[in-house]
Formats: C-alpha cells, sequence, structure tokens
C-alpha cells in the first residue's frame, strides 16, 4: 500500500547532497489566471533536477559489498547527473548508460562529476536494455532511475517539503511523470498527510505512458515516444509507480509541446530562470487544468523539476511560445496578386501585430502568403480574425495547429524566382520595431515596384528585420536607392549575395 512509503520518505537520506528547494510565488502568472500560482524549485538543486535525490537514497541504502562492484544506471541526463554526484561522494565507480538524443549540457554534466558515459540507443528504453546488459556482463549493481522503492522514497521528500513549506490553503499539486518516480512519492505522501489536497500527473501528449496505462487499466508500452521533453520520454510506466499512482493520483493531464514552451517562458518571466521542457511541463498542466476547469481563487503549486537543456534548443521555445500560449495565428491568405495588395491586406487587419510575413511571386493572377498575427490568448480571437478576412473575401488556411506547417514550411515559403518574374532586386531593411511598423514601411515602399518577394519575422529586438524583392531590372537600381534613401531606414542590398544567387534567384 502507499501508506508504506511513508515512513521511507520520512527516513529518507538526501539532505547529504540536496538542498531543501524553496517554493517561490509566481506573481505575474497568478495575476493573469486568477489563482495563486506557486512554482516548488527542484531546478536549484546542485545537479539542477529532483533526481538527485532519489539516487542518493538508493546509493546510501546500498551494502559495502554492493558498493564495490559499482553501480551502473540507464538515463538521458537528470538521474545520470544525480547518481555520479552520488556516488563521487560515496566514493562509488559509476557507468552510466544515455541514449544519442541525450542533450550534450546533461552528457557533459556527468563526465565532469566523475560518471562513465555510454551513450547507446536513440531512447530511454534501449539504454535501459543495455544498462541491464552490462550488470549481468560484469555483475555492477543496476540502479533503476524510478522503478525502485528507495529512489521513490527519495523524490518522495519533494512532497514533503511541499506541505512544510505551503502550511496554509493548497488546492492541487502537479507533478510532470516520466517513469512516474516523482510523482508516486510526491502522491504517496501527500494523499496521507493532507488527503484534501489533489494530485495532478502531467504527461506530455507524444509520451503519455502514464494516461495510456490509466485507460487500459494496466501497463502498456507506446509504440512511438516524443523526445521534446527528454527527460520525461519514457515508453512504458513504471511497475512499481504505477501501483502507487493508480491509488493516490487525482487525474492525468497531457500538454503540447507548444504548451511546454510557453510555460517556459512563463516560469522565465515569473523567476528569470529557464527551465527545461520536462521541467516546465506540469506548470503547463496546470495552466490547463485552470481553463479547463474554470476555476479561480485556488493556490495551485507546479514543480519545476529541472533545469538541464542544451542553450540551441531556445531559439526552437521561443519559436513556439507564442502559439502554446494561443497568442499567434499562423494562417495562409490568398490575396490578388498586384501593387498595394500587401499594404491593402495589412490596413483589413486593423491594429493586430503581424509576426511574421512570408511570400514569394508565384503568377500574375494570385498571391499566397503566410503570416503570423498577434491574437488574444484563449483561440476565441484568432477565430474572430479567421472569420472577418474570409468575410472580406480573402481565402484562408488556417496552420495554427498544423505542426508541419510550423515546423518546416514557414521556412520553406518561396523558392527560385519564376519565369514570370524577368529580374529582380533584393533589398534588406531595418526599422525601428513598433505596433505598425510593418504597415507603415509598405505605406512609404508604395506601389511603385511590384513586391515580387517578401520575408518578415518579429523576434522581439529593438529592430524589424525584413527582406524584400522587387520586380525591377539592375538599370533602375540609381532610381530604387534613391527613393529608399528618402525612406530612413537602413538598407543593403543583397541582389549578387551568393545564399539569394542558390536558393531564391
Amino acid at each position: 500500500m502507499p501508506q508504506s512509503y511513508i515512513k521511507k520518505i520520512l527516513k529518507a537520506r538526501v539532505y547529504d547532497v540536496a538542498i531543501e528547494s524553496p517554493v517561490d510565488p509566481m506573481p505575474l502568472l497568478s495575476k493573469r489566471l486568477g489563482n495563486d500560482i506557486l512554482l516548488k524549485r527542484e531546478d536549484l538543486q546542485p545537479v539542477f533536477s529532483f533526481k538527485l535525490r532519489g539516487a542518493y537514497n538508493k546509493m546510501i541504502s546500498l551494502s559495502e559489498e554492493e558498493r564495490s562492484k559499482g553501480v551502473v544506471a540507464a538515463s538521458a541526463g537528470n538521474h545520470a547527473q544525480g547518481l555520479a554526484l552520488s556516488a563521487l561522494k560515496l566514493g562509488v565507480k559509476a557507468t552510466i548508460v544515455m541514449p544519442r538524443t541525450t542533450p550534450q549540457i546533461k552528457v557533459d554534466a556527468v563526465r565532469a562529476r566523475g560518471g562513465k558515459v555510454v551513450l547507446h540507443g536513440d531512447t530511454y528504453d534501449e539504454a535501459s536494455t543495455f544498462a541491464k546488459k552490462l550488470v549481468e556482463e560484469k555483475g555492477m549493481v543496476y540502479v533503476h532511475p524510478y522503478d525502485d522503492p528507495e529512489v521513490i522514497a527519495g523524490q518522495g521528500t519533494v512532497g514533503m517539503e511541499i506541505l512544510r513549506q505551503v502550511t496554509g490553503p493548497l488546492d492541487v499539486v502537479f507533478v510532470p511523470v516520466g517513469g512516474g518516480g516523482l510523482a508516486a512519492g510526491v502522491a504517496a505522501y501527500i494523499k496521507y498527510v493532507r488527503p484534501e489536497v489533489k494530485v495532478i500527473a502531467v504527461e506530455p501528449e507524444d509520451a503519455a505512458s502514464l494516461k495510456l496505462a490509466m485507460d487500459k487499466g494496466r501497463r502498456a508500452t507506446l509504440p512511438e515516444v516524443g523526445i521534446f521533453a527528454d527527460g520525461v520520454a519514457v515508453a512504458q510506466i513504471g511497475k512499481e509507480t504505477f501501483r502507487v499512482l493508480r491509488k493516490t493520483i487525482d487525474g492525468v493531464l497531457t500538454a503540447s509541446t507548444d504548451e511546454i514552451c510557453a510555460a517556459i517562458k512563463d516560469i522565465f518571466d515569473d523567476t528569470r530562470s529557464i527551465a527545461e521542457p520536462a521541467g516546465a511541463l506540469s506548470l503547463a498542466g496546470l495552466k490547463k487544468y485552470v481553463e479547463q476547469n474554470d476555476c479561480s481563487g485556488q493556490t495551485l503549486l507546479a514543480i519545476d523539476s529541472g533545469a538541464n537543456t542544451n542553450f540551441d534548443r531556445l531559439r526552437y521555445i521561443a519559436e513556439r511560445t507564442e502559439i502554446g500560449e494561443k497568442r499567434e495565428a499562423i494562417l495562409s491568405v490568398t490575396i490578388p496578386e498586384r501593387p498595394g495588395s500587401f499594404k491593402k491586406f495589412c490596413g483589413a487587419l486593423g491594429r493586430r501585430n503581424i509576426t511574421e510575413f512570408n511570400y514569394r511571386f508565384g503568377d500574375d493572377s494570385d498571391a499566397q502568403i503566410f503570416v503570423g498575427i498577434s491574437v488574444a490568448a484563449g483561440g476565441g480571437d484568432r477565430q474572430e480574425l479567421v472569420e472577418a478576412l474570409q468575410k472580406m473575401d480573402y481565402p484562408v488556411a488556417d496552420f495554427t495547429d498544423n505542426e508541419m506547417a510550423k515546423l518546416h514550411i514557414r521556412h520553406m515559403v518561396g523558392g527560385h524566382r519564376p519565369a514570370a518574374v524577368k529580374s529582380e532586386l533584393l533589398y534588406r531593411f531595418e526599422f525601428p520595431e513598433r505596433p505598425g511598423a510593418l504597415m507603415n514601411f509598405l505605406t512609404k515602399l508604395g506601389n511603385r515596384w511590384n513586391i515580387s518577394l517578401f520575408h518578415y519575422r518579429n523576434h522581439g529586438a529593438a529592430y524589424g528585420r525584413v527582406l524584400v524583392g522587387l520586380q525591377a531590372d539592375k538599370e533602375a537600381r540609381n532610381e530604387i536607392e534613391v527613393f529608399l534613401d528618402k525612406l530612413s531606414y537602413s538598407y543593403h542590398e543583397e541582389t549578387d549575395n551568393p545564399a539569394y544567387q542558390l536558393f531564391l534567384s
């Protein structure tokens, strides 16, 4: 029974290496959602993840003979770092089998703490199979990242701290789930000590192994596992963790990649820290819970489980954040192919901010544009925008939920100059970024030359950047540049740029 974990959690030896992480308020998000939002900061642990707790608690429970054999584990990174630091603290040799897809920051962190890293397979499950093979061949002790009572008890100290730190009202605690070690430990403790507090498990939509097990009433294996939230990318919920979770949690929610990205931004806005995707997962679930249940005035707590992410992933996260917050609509719109159509279309949008504009001349009749437009959160405003454009006889396709469009098509709009455009001059502009700046730019550009290529993306910087192709021959260059000089915008001609010549000309 889950009650058996209470004594284990109370006795867990985690504070030799772990800290009692703080619970921070999220004032900005609290005001926006109309609830008191709290964040349990496990990203502040020495290895930037809660995994240190369970790994050390398991290690300290081993006999001297077991420790002398060395330990081995499979991990996507956070358990690996926790085990490596625990092994270093106790003078034990540690071998960590990690999927080849593990972020380099986690691989380097394990090696820096003295762990031997073996990269094998593309998923946690492939790495786990190989690690167990090493146990058979070399006699090492296998330290499971989640499906072990001592590991679960170590993670359960997070729940113990939450109840010690939040002594007032506490309505719901949201816990991220991969294999289920953290969720099982936290749920077992909270539901025993304060059964009135709901515990909601949160998984990625593309790695929802607990939801699958709950729906079927038994453990099952996902045919495919998404790896964006690599810290929770597990194909099957743990056997022991599922035994505990099915008796203790109050529900399971899933979050999309875009919703996770939006939650990463929320954490940054309130704490100036950057969570990894798995670290922000529970907050994404919290926001969905508020939306689905229309709750207000409650105290809701999410566990920020880690901050181990590669810096270069932030480009992708930033790109998807506004969509995850439902503050950007991604549309394909057909407009007439004639001078002034861009300007007229922008005028039809009113005061809405254009976040992206991609276009390449196709033929003399219609122009197909790929456009991003700021909308109010929630989705209703987006629908109103689409309907308003349709009433103005603009054919519209809504790509906001189209994964291929968001991942690939937005970066591939265009291609080489069609035969109908006999000659083209290319210019790159910079102008002060503010609401209406794009419309102002188009107004000043006027209708004198037909636009044959257009790319604009709002990056939140001080200056907007636009790439424009003008349907004109080289003899018109001087005339164009005299006109452009009068615009007072910084510009550079890029007609001879080899990138343009290879891919667009």
